[in-house]
């Protein structure tokens, strides 16, 4: 007997709101501290507006 296995896809569009301190910047890195821990942000994760004049 064949079993047969349905691949199904999940996919979740959220925006997660969290505040941390900003440790360093660089080119294509943001390190933030939240809490005890660093975490390691791609700057190609962040989306960047022109500033309103």
């Amino acid at each position: 007997m064949a079993v047969q296995s349905d691949s199904k896809k999940i996919s979740v569009n959220s925006t997660i709101s969290l505040k941390g301190i900003v440790k360093a910047i660089f080119k294509d890195t943001v390190h933030v501290q939240i809490g005890g821990k660093i975490i390691t942000i791609p700057t190609s994760e962040f989306l960047f507006e022109k500033p309103v004049q």
